[in-house]
């Protein structure tokens, strides 16, 4: 009888490494857009830091013109800092309200765009590339002497 049984049981060896072949397949790739989508939300804080840095050195210039300077210098040592490879960066400074009158409320906006390669956030050699913008706003002091 004994005999029997186990000529007629279904033999399972190979199944486990079928099993986990499958899961393998699916999961990687899920862990690997996982990994890309935390990536991005540090690299998007990255340019966030760097437009806030270049708006704050930019609002503490006496002139238009050495904000517009500090402004880029500081978005790019913050950019560099952060150790963020840009393939295209763009940092836009508006100091137009440096001609504001003396006791009126101005500030000084900064934009920084950085286009990231998509291999940097997953699988290198992966083609295409991300978009990042970030802006931020600084108060100039209403009452210091502005060049303009």
């Amino acid at each position: 009888m004994t005999m029997l049984r186990r000529l007629h049981r279904r033999d399972d060896r190979g199944t486990y490494t079928l099993e986990n072949i499958i899961c393998v397949c699916f999961l990687l790739p899920f862990l690997g857009l996982l990994a890309a989508y935390g990536l991005a939300g540090v690299f998007d804080s990255s340019v966030d830091n760097a437009a806030n840095s270049a708006a704050r050195a930019a609002s503490q210039a006496a002139d238009a013109d050495t904000a517009q300077a500090r402004g880029r210098a500081a978005a790019t040592a913050a950019l560099r800092q952060d150790d963020r490879n840009c393939t295209s960066r763009t940092v836009s400074i508006d100091t137009s309200s440096f001609n504001a009158p003396l006791g009126q409320a101005a500030s000084v906006t900064a934009t920084v765009t950085c286009t990231i390669p998509l291999s940097q956030l997953t699988v290198p050699g992966l083609p295409g590339s991300k978009t990042l913008t970030a802006t931020a706003t600084s108060a100039l002091d209403q009452y210091a002497d502005r060049a303009e």
